[in-house]
Parts: structure tokens; sequence; C-alpha cells
């Protein structure tokens, strides 16, 4: 017997839970917004209805992509960008490699070693790719976890040299900026990383609509994804 969608039980139909997620992740839109243009199409639906579709979906549709997903380059660019979360300044660590693929984000209470080594293993476990180089700036929590966890990478540590992942934080500034908040270190998380999985959608770096056009990718990759939950 095929598994049940995970649509299953929901009163809306995929297409518009879809909608409202992708709408979410991609533009500078906060929950009010996507549910006054639901409106505007004759879909009546509260925006904690959107906050719940966002929560529940975007891992999956994440997750459904990941066979698809290019691996990433052996070039890497680590770095750490601050939110607010309830009220209080959180840790984001990220990573891009030489193309601009966002490899992986964490959010944490602490910028420490144990912080640094859990975004690493993370993205490591997942992508099963081991970078020839990691770029960070000069904090001292990094030497020693890439000691321990890639060795064979060189680490390097140069003035400018993390311009990549520094000029790709803006982009998730921006993206938060018409948020009213995120309440939870795991709201945050769920919503920081479904920003990444958009933004490498939009880059090229799934095998997902891959022969539409790049104004249309997005829509046309969470249709396919849709349809594999």
């Amino acid at each position: 017997m095929p598994s049940a969608s995970a649509f299953a039980g929901f009163r809306f139909p995929p297409e518009v839970i879809v909608l409202a997620v992708r709408w979410y992740l991609r533009f500078n839109l906060s929950y009010r917004d996507v549910e006054e243009l639901l409106v505007e199409r004759g879909v009546q639906v509260d925006h904690v209805t959107v906050f719940r579709w966002v929560q529940r979906f975007t891992p999956l549709l994440a997750d459904a992509a990941r066979f698809t997903r290019h691996a990433p380059g052996n070039r890497w660019f680590v770095d750490e960008t601050y939110v607010k979360v309830n009220g209080i300044w959180r840790y984001v660590y990220r990573a891009v490699d030489q193309y601009g693929q966002v490899i992986d984000v964490l959010v944490s209470p602490r910028r420490d070693a144990a912080a640094a080594r859990r975004f690493f293993q993370g993205a490591l476990t997942t992508l099963k790719v081991t970078p020839r180089e990691v770029v960070t700036d000069a904090a001292a929590t990094y030497p020693g976890v890439l000691d321990d966890l890639v060795p064979s990478a060189r680490h390097h540590v140069e003035r400018h040299a993390n311009n990549p992942i520094e000029a790709d934080h803006s982009q998730l500034k921006q993206r938060l900026r018409p948020m009213r908040g995120l309440h939870t270190d795991r709201t945050a998380q769920t919503i920081i990383t479904g920003h990444a999985f958009v933004q490498n959608l939009r880059r090229g770096h799934y095998e997902l609509a891959a022969d539409i056009a790049p104004v249309h990718r997005v829509a046309a990759a969470f249709t396919e994804l849709a349809r594999a939950i």
C-alpha cells in the first residue's frame, strides 16, 4: 500500500499550501502578507495557518529534493551572522562553496567550539563531501574543530578572504527584515534552512526544473516536489 501523502488531513489542497510556502520562502513577505495575497485569490486562510504550513512542509520539501542536489565544491567559506529570536541574539553559522551553493546553516545560542563542531558535523554527515579548503575568519574556535573533523583540509584565514559568505549573509538579512520576529530557535532554523534551499534552487544547484527558465524554476521545482511528499 502506498504511503499517505503529507497533505492528507489538511483542509486546503496541496496546490494552495505549496504556493503559500513558496511565496513565504521566496519573497520578502510576512505571514500576513501571504494571507492577504491568498484572500485576493479567493482563498480564506489565517496567517497562523500559513505559519504552520511553512513549519510543517519546508523540511519535507527540502528533504525530498536532497537526492537531486549537486555535490558542493571543495572550497568552503564559513562565517557566522546574527539574528534575533524572541528578542535574544542568536548566532547563525553558514557556509557557501566557491560556486555560491549554500552548504548548510545552524542556529545556535552560543558562538563556541561546540557550536562550530555541530555545524561541521551536520554539513559533513549530510553532504558526505570533504572540502579541500575551508576559509574562515580568525575566530579561535575553528582551528581545533577543523583539525579534528577535516584534518586533510587547508584552513585559510586572511583578511577579506571570506567576503563571499559575508556578502551572502546580506540576502538572508534582507529576507528576515519583514518578519515580525522569530520566536523559537526551531522556527528560526526551519525558516533559515528554507531560505537556503530556495536560494540554491534559484542558483541552479539542484537537478530540478533544470530546463526551465530561471524565473520559473522555483515554482516548477515546488510543484514537482509536492508530488513526491
